[in-house]
């Protein structure tokens, strides 16, 4: 039996003209170092003012029981009910350029007929391309640049941006399938996967995101105030610092990171290869994570950005 991929979604009546206007989705439920993906999402939606183009019906995309949404309980009675919402809102830059954001959880369900949705809508809005965003972890030490890795649906996207030259397969996901859906059709499409020290890949990281911000406006031209991110990606580092001098064995780990680091980047063709490279000296993810843990746990306000859950107002 034919599904219709319009069942999946309800399209706002009073739709503007939004032709062209780029189209950024994150989706949770896939890998994301660093939470660089999530961070930038919501960091855009505290940011800016939005309205939302299209909702989509999470009943039949989300197993309630796998991922189940959050319920309040006060004293005798239950008062509330957190629902999940996978939804296209359109924003404006801060030059007033419409762009969206596809957000909310990934589908659990019906991902060919979720992608042919999200490609249906754009067809009908006749949205401009399309961007992913996500951090994934990589054997460097955070006091060297942060890497973003670019791929693309045209090889003209991808001018300026770092690639990775290989041949994998790895676990899908629907951010990827949507590219992959949209290159298809002959659509534009590209994602930024930004490199996040692998011992910080669980934690709250801004810098990542605000490694992600970069690429998104580089490629689309898009007038995005990074100023929240900075500030958030400048106090989660002094406070790295902090751990790092008041601990001998983090800090000779993270040297030997470096070492590791500098060594692969200069013997490589390709930074990204290096970036990538593993080494009999690399400190495993576990030896440096055992020493943060403590001390992300205690700092959790002063390293997340405002907005996000444990931040403080400092």
């Amino acid at each position: 039996m034919q599904r219709n991929p319009e069942e999946l979604f309800e399209l706002s009546p009073a739709a503007p003209d939004i032709s062209d206007a780029p189209m950024l989705h994150y989706l949770e439920g896939f890998i994301d170092a660093g939470n660089a993906g999530r961070l930038l999402a919501e960091h855009l939606l505290r940011n800016f003012s939005h309205e939302t183009v299209a909702q989509f019906d999470v009943d039949r995309l989300i197993d309630y029981r796998s991922r189940r949404p959050l319920m309040t309980y006060d004293n005798s009675r239950w008062e509330g009910y957190e629902t999940p919402e996978l939804a296209l809102h359109l924003l404006r830059d801060a030059a007033e350029r419409p762009f969206l954001l596809l957000t909310g959880p990934e589908p659990d369900h019906e991902w060919n007929l979720f992608t042919e949705a999200v490609l249906a809508i754009s067809a009908r809005l006749k949205i401009g391309p399309a961007i992913s965003f996500l951090g994934i972890p990589a054997g460097m030490p955070h006091t060297r640049p942060l890497g973003v890795i670019a791929h693309a649906t045209r090889e003209e996207l991808m001018t300026g941006h770092q690639r990775l030259p290989s041949r994998i397969q790895v676990p899908g996901s629907a951010p990827a399938l949507i590219e992959l859906r949209l290159g298809e059709a002959g659509r534009d499409a590209l994602g930024f996967a930004v490199q996040v020290p692998h011992y910080l890949a669980q934690a709250v990281y801004p810098p990542a995101a605000l490694a992600l911000l970069g690429s998104v406006t580089t490629s689309t031209g898009l007038d995005l105030p990074d100023a929240e991110l900075r500030e958030a990606a400048e106090r989660t580092n002094e406070a790295i610092e902090r751990q790092v001098a008041d601990s001998t064995e983090v800090g000779e780990l993270v040297r030997a990171l470096e070492q590791q680091y500098d060594t692969a980047t200069a013997e490589a063709a390709n930074p990204v290869v290096g970036l990538l490279a593993e080494g009999e000296a690399m400190p495993t993810a576990d030896e440096l994570a055992a020493q943060f843990e403590r001390f992300l746990a205690e700092n959790q306000g002063h390293t997340d950005p405002p907005g996000t859950a444990g931040s403080s107002d400092l």
